[in-house]
């Protein structure tokens, strides 16, 4: 068996440290920018993208760090806790009168509303949704019994003007998609 001899590269990157304007000072690269920095960056082509050739600014060191202490706190924050719910509570307590007026009005309004023409809506509904499951049983049949696309076909226009004729033009968007 031949041994291939390992290369190792260093990972200590270049430059990584830069150093704040007058050079006494030194600090790891910032990994985000303020919006001075930023406007800069944007509008000079000639400076390199790892920003290598201007010192670090302060306000892009400052909002590194704010940015490491939101991403560490985001990371111990326990969303399940106690506090975080009760911190979720209504601001007000529930107005128990309005609630039980709003429930009879509401309750009022439904009766209302399956009185006279109201009350076959619902009986229309169910009809539709019943044609429409039916359809849809007329192709699971289909599938199952491996029909040939041509018989597919047939039996689908066939059923489709069943429905036509036995169904009401208004129903058909809601029980036939074309």
């Amino acid at each position: 068996m031949k041994t291939v001899p390992i290369k190792s590269t260093s990972q200590v990157v270049e430059k990584e440290w830069v150093s704040f304007p007058g050079g006494e000072l030194q600090a790891p690269r910032p990994t985000v920018l303020c919006p001075t920095c930023r406007t800069k960056v944007q509008t000079s082509a000639a400076m390199p993208a790892d920003g290598s050739n201007h010192p670090l600014c302060f306000a892009c060191y400052r909002a590194s760090i704010e940015r490491e202490r939101a991403l560490k706190a985001a990371g111990e924050l326990n969303t399940a806790s106690e506090a975080r719910f009760q911190s979720m509570l209504p601001f007000e307590p529930v107005n128990r009168s309005r609630l039980a007026r709003l429930q009879s009005e509401r309750a009022v309004s439904r009766i209302a509303a399956r009185s006279g023409a109201g009350q076959y809506v619902d009986k229309r509904r169910q009809a539709q949704i019943a044609a429409r499951r039916i359809l849809e049983r007329i192709v699971i049949g289909l599938r199952q019994r491996n029909a040939t696309s041509a018989e597919r076909d047939r039996v689908l226009a066939n059923a489709t003007h069943a429905a036509e004729l036995q169904l009401p033009e208004a129903w058909l968007p809601f029980v036939v998609s074309r």
